[in-house]
């Protein structure tokens, strides 16, 4: 007999709209909607928008542009890289989630309401060669991001407690589909960019932020479990048991083949999430009203994809599902990159729509499959931890070869994306290694 989950979830039933309709699963997946609007407005479309405005205007500029947003997509990773093993531990020390999730997202809309005011305030100093508004807003972005990230890794973890197996990849497909439901109501806020004045987007979005995540902060009941450790409760201690987790990576080697695999795929998801709009508008040529038709139509896909993919991780197993999402993501990027017309783009942004929603689905749903219940905490830490270090990698990446070639205009941008084909390719080589659940480790 398997061990009982030393949390036990509020009863679900096995099917149907009471499971998706329970307060527990609704909660969670609401603030699945206040995540996407952080992630679809600020990170992918009007931060980028903001920057190209205020720091681009030719072929070249556009392209060190592009640079200033993936750097500092690349520096938000850096911050979480350093803290989120910690998550982890935290808790599996303490059993707890949301009361470590809520001050993150707080502070996430606290610090884009920043990003806001700065935007708005009109300044001749400058800083390091850029208006002091504009260097304002790119710092006010970095911790922002940090701190969304931050209560995600407790989010993503909360979904072990919401359901049984058979369950839970159908909770992840309907949090990720009812999250990009957040992208259309995130677009909303558009026609306040009127004379791409993109930073008047800010304010509304991160009160539409604060919005979704209320019925989560206000509503969701975490069971209460007694800590799991007593011992090495300082701060800088979690590093040790970090540690100590790699040491096991031959006990646990199947869920460590997928934390590398994971990175290679997240880092290509990631830095083409930061730099899509950016590329449709300099090198494909769209306009922002086009490509946001492109954004919704892409937005659709991955609610689609991500129901669909709940079903066939459920039937087929998460492993198998996520070398089907790996495909898709080498078919979208492979378009992108070779994209010499609009309608080309638009066939990579419906794959990579696909691809992108139904990457959370069967990644969370693999983690949980492989982690054993008392680390299941630390294991969401450190797939955390290994999506953040490869949201270093690939904006780095990217921004430097788009800095490198700035000279060759969109070709600079074309290389870029095509890079994080190798990524990909990558990433399949080592998760096909899993064994499955059934073979010898």
């Amino acid at each position: 007999m398997s061990q009982s989950n030393p949390v036990t979830p509020a009863p679900l039933p096995a099917k149907g709209r009471k499971l998706f309709l329970s307060r527990p699963v609704l909660s969670w997946g609401l603030n699945d909607v206040a995540n996407t609007i952080f992630s679809s407005n600020i990170v992918t479309l009007f931060f980028p928008f903001y920057l190209t405005q205020v720091i681009g205007g030719d072929a070249r500029m556009d392209q060190v542009a592009s640079t200033f947003i993936t750097y500092t997509n690349a520096l938000s990773g850096l911050l979480i890289v350093l803290l989120s093993p910690l998550y982890g531990v935290w808790m599996d020390r303490t059993g707890r989630k949301k009361s470590l999730m809520v001050p993150f997202t707080l502070l996430a809309i606290g610090f884009t309401l920043l990003m806001a005011l700065s935007a708005n305030w009109h300044s001749s100093t400058s800083f390091l060669g850029l208006p002091l508004a504009v260097a304002g807003v790119l710092f006010f972005f970095v911790i922002a991001k940090f701190f969304f990230s931050s209560s995600v890794v407790f989010y993503d973890a909360m979904i072990s407690d919401l359901g049984n197996s058979r369950e839970i990849p159908l909770i992840s497909g309907f949090g990720v589909a009812l999250g990009y439901i957040g992208t259309l109501i995130g677009l909303s806020v558009y026609p306040l960019a009127s004379g791409q004045q993109y930073e008047q987007t800010f304010l509304p979005s991160a009160l539409l932020y604060l919005l979704f995540a209320l019925p989560l902060i206000l509503f969701y009941k975490e069971a209460a479990t007694a800590p799991r450790s007593r011992v090495q409760t300082g701060f800088l201690s979690g590093y040790k048991e970090i540690a100590a987790t790699f040491k096991e990576m031959k006990k646990y080697r199947p869920i460590f083949l997928f934390m590398v695999a994971y990175f290679f795929f997240n880092d290509a998801l990631q830095t083409a999430i930061s730099v899509m709009a950016v590329y449709a508008k300099t090198v494909v040529g769209f306009s922002t009203v086009r490509f946001l038709i492109l954004y919704l139509v892409a937005t659709v896909s991955s609610i689609f994809g991500s129901f669909v993919f709940g079903y066939l991780t459920r039937k087929y197993g998460a492993k198998r599902a996520v070398v089907y999402v790996a495909l898709l993501l080498i078919v979208a990027i492979g378009l992108g990159t070779t994209a010499v017309n609009e309608p080309m783009f638009w066939a990579a942004g419906v794959i990579y729509g696909i691809s992108m929603g139904s990457m959370w689905v069967t990644s969370r749903t693999l983690i949980v499959e492989l982690s054993p219940p008392d680390k299941r905490g630390q294991f969401f830490g450190l797939f955390a931890f290994s999506g953040k270090v490869s949201s270093i990698v690939g904006p780095l990446l990217y921004g430097t070869i788009t800095f490198l070639l700035q000279d060759q205009g969109t070709l600079a941008s074309r290389v870029a994306l095509g890079s994080l084909l190798v990524m990909v390719v990558i990433g399949l080589i080592v998760h096909k290694r899993i064994p499955e659940r059934h073979e010898t480790v």
